[in-house]
């Protein structure tokens, strides 16, 4: 049988970055992850809408600061007026892990090129009992028009209803999952239909990365300054860059 690997993780610490980048000893470790976890998880439920495909985090060995790195394809409803939104998000935040946040946005220039906002986007309409086959050609379309070099789209469960699960998959173009200097994004998202749950799976492969090279965040994301939409900030970091001492085994896929 084939030995399937999730492309993210296994090009972590070659040409992706880990998504929590701290350093912990032993006896603080599991409760710095589960905050990391629910951190996520208050993210995403709080602003699930705005599109983020990713919430990155980095912690400080002293002071124990959480700098928390939102990926973001509409930043405005984030952000808000003035940076409104921004103080009422790091407050909540704050009052979550009982620490400093530090809070950092970055904008998604091409969301049709992140694997996770297609997956969520095709579960989206998956919810709204649209055919999906008509949905899935209309999402690699939207991708390889947006200068993908290739994608693939497995939905599985009860498709249109029927009483039988089974799975259906579609895909343009090339997606070499075993060139580790391929730049493959991947997306997992859930339609919870009157049926059951359909499972929706995101393959982007973006082109060929240059060799030492690695992924920023995504092929096209810049930083949004605080309170200033559309603007641009410090970098949030270049990948490999986290706190001394090492990382955290604890970048859960989110």
């Amino acid at each position: 049988m084939g030995q399937k690997v999730r492309p993210t993780g296994f090009r972590v610490g070659i040409t992706d970055d880990w998504r929590s980048r701290w350093y912990a000893k032993k006896k603080d470790f599991g409760a710095l992850l589960v905050e990391d976890q629910k951190i996520r998880e208050f993210v995403k439920k709080e602003y699930g809408f705005a599109g983020i495909p990713r919430v990155d985090l980095e912690r400080k060995t002293e002071g124990g600061e959480v700098t928390v790195i939102i990926r973001t394809a509409r930043p405005g409803v984030i952000i808000g007026r003035k940076g409104a939104k921004v103080d009422k998000l790091k407050a909540d935040l704050a009052a979550l892990t009982q620490k400093k946040v530090d809070l950092k946005i970055i904008e998604i220039e091409r969301p049709e090129l992140d694997a996770q906002l297609v997956a969520e986007g095709v579960a989206e309409q998956l919810k709204k009992r649209m055919s999906f086959r008509r949905v899935i050609k209309k999402s690699l379309e939207l991708t390889m028009g947006a200068g993908a070099l290739g994608c693939k789209l497995q939905v599985a469960g009860r498709l249109g209803g029927h009483e039988m699960a089974r799975t259906e998959h579609s895909h343009e173009g090339s997606i070499p999952l075993q060139t580790l200097r391929a730049d493959i994004d991947y997306g997992f998202a859930e339609a919870f239909t009157t049926h059951g749950a359909i499972g929706v799976k995101c393959w982007i492969y973006r082109g060929l990365l240059a060799p030492g090279q690695k992924k920023r965040y995504t092929a096209a994301a810049k930083p949004i300054a605080e309170g200033q939409e559309g603007g641009e900030g410090a970098p949030a970091g270049a990948p490999g860059e986290g706190p001394s001492g090492g990382m955290s085994g604890g970048g859960a896929e989110g």
